[in-house]
């Protein structure tokens, strides 16, 4: 006896040998590749999505062997075939899968732990592709590249649900201990740095605003995002006079050693306040604890707060100020004491921060003291003096330069500037945005996992804990649809 043919798999085998026809036929001598191209991807996402359809009725077709049993171990009766929606990147799917209930018990597919199907109908690659994309680009934008590529619609509000769920397992990724670095390789010197950078928020109400602010209290209208830092790096050894010449844009005295580059960066960004950033920061230091590491180093850029929750959480690094924090001091008493235009101003910044870099600042300090007293200056020029002189003497048991540079440390917070700037400006801080809580540190989350170079380990990671949330600890999570479909063959 002979099966009938599926007329579905029959019009599938036709669907590609048009395709075939369309690279090889005659017509295909008259055409651009631009043309075919476009032809090709189209024609190939309905192909994916007739074949992924005829998996999902192919799967579903039969009945599960053996009993089915609900989470508390009651034995389950069939019930009948339920429908659902696969959401994947070939477009909208439905199918039936057989379903089973008992009274009082919720009814359960088994079909669908199998598959490893979603809470939600989107796919686990629809929701990547889509999350991936968000963490860059503003949700309207993800949207329009959504419908201009693959032709899909999903709301601006279906993209800042998923951002946030799958923001949701990235405190316990990063509780897990990094992968550990060979000594040769990892680096002796393990840094941490932290700064701050607002974020547009949501006003309130305004109901809920005060009539008038008092005085000097500010707009609001921004919450910190108190950004970290964490790596490891090869010494640097450099001199003062090496540091003096980049800092000024100045030609080097010697020729420069090709400088280092962080090892295993981790940037991370929260809005839950300074003491609930340094405490993450310190506990993902404790964990890159292992015999290569000869040095730990704190940088920030003097702000009182910050420098305190450093010392306190990392009683074991060596708190250092920003060189260029402290270079852009001595600008602005430069500015005070000789006007902007001055053609000496740069030459009296270079022997004054030759000074700091060589261990002498408590020097600097004086001979801005003695100006201040001697010389006849307007308040306002004063005030700027002594603001450089105020930083620095509280600064000064941060600023033992000529020690960092012949150990090799790092001075500058280039690396947590830059990710203040990157991970969050560049996201946060487009035109018009404004911000819920939530919302914003979900992009914090996955945009920290995604400038970490993290990405690529977090998704299966988080893809297995959403499987044992839905289906269970114990049961095994398949391949995804996806994987298989996109895994060359052998």
């Amino acid at each position: 006896m002979t099966s009938t043919p599926d007329p579905m798999i029959a019009q599938l085998r036709q669907e590609f040998e048009t395709l075939l026809t369309v690279v090889t036929g005659p017509a295909a001598r008259t055409q651009t590749a631009d043309a075919v191209e476009r032809l090709l991807f189209r024609r190939v996402l309905a192909l994916g999505g007739g074949l992924l359809t005829l998996f999902f009725r192919t799967r579903a077709a039969a009945r599960p062997a053996g009993p089915v049993t609900s989470a508390d171990g009651t034995p389950l009766a069939y019930h009948d075939r339920r429908p659902t929606t696969y959401f994947s990147v070939f477009g909208k799917l439905s199918f039936r899968r057989h379903a089973f209930t008992a009274p009082g018990q919720p009814v359960v597919c088994p079909l669908d732990a199998d598959l490893s199907l979603p809470g939600r109908c989107y796919s686990a690659l629809l929701r990547e592709w889509a999350t991936y994309a968000s963490t860059d680009a503003a949700y309207r934008e993800t949207q329009a590249l959504l419908e201009r590529i693959l032709g899909l619609s999903l709301s601006t509000q279906a993209l800042e649900t998923i951002t946030q769920e799958d923001a949701g397992d990235v405190a316990a990724f990063y509780a897990q201990p990094p992968a550990p670095a060979t000594p040769a390789a990892g680096g002796t010197i393990l840094v941490a740095q932290a700064d701050g950078k607002g974020v547009p928020r949501v006003l309130p109400p305004a109901a809920e605003r005060p009539v008038r602010r008092g005085k000097g209290q500010p707009a609001n209208r921004k919450r910190e995002a108190i950004v970290t830092a964490l790596y490891t790096i090869a010494p640097y050894p450099r001199t003062p006079a090496d540091v003096v010449a980049a800092l000024l844009d100045e030609p080097a005295a010697t020729t420069p050693v090709t400088r280092p580059r962080p090892i295993q960066k981790e940037v991370r960004a929260t809005l839950d306040g300074k003491a609930a950033a340094l405490a993450r920061l310190a506990d993902r230091a404790g964990q890159r604890t292992h015999a290569a590491i000869q040095h730990r180093v704190a940088l920030t850029d003097g702000a009182e707060a910050l420098q305190q929750q450093m010392t306190t959480r990392l009683p074991a690094f060596t708190l250092v100020l920003d060189i260029i924090h402290a270079t852009e001091y001595l600008w602005d008493a430069a500015n005070a004491l000789l006007g902007e235009r001055h053609p000496g101003r740069t030459a009296w910044v270079r022997r004054r921060l030759e000074q700091v870099l060589a261990g002498q600042t408590t020097a600097v300090i004086a001979a801005l003291t003695k100006i201040t007293t001697t010389r006849r200056l307007s308040a306002p020029r004063r005030q700027v003096v002594e603001r450089t002189v105020g930083y620095y003497q509280r600064n000064l048991p941060f600023m033992h330069y000529d020690a960092y540079l012949a150990r090799g440390w790092p001075i500058g917070t280039g690396v947590v500037e830059g990710a203040c700037g990157h991970l969050v400006k560049d996201r946060m801080e487009q035109a018009g945005m404004r911000w819920t809580q939530p919302g914003a540190q979900a992009v914090l989350d996955l945009r920290g996992v995604r400038l970490s170079g993290d990405w690529d380990a977090y998704w299966p990671w988080h893809r297995q804990q959403q499987h044992h949330r839905l289906y269970g600890a114990g049961t095994p999570m398949a391949p995804l649809i996806e994987d298989q479909a996109l895994t060359p063959a052998a």
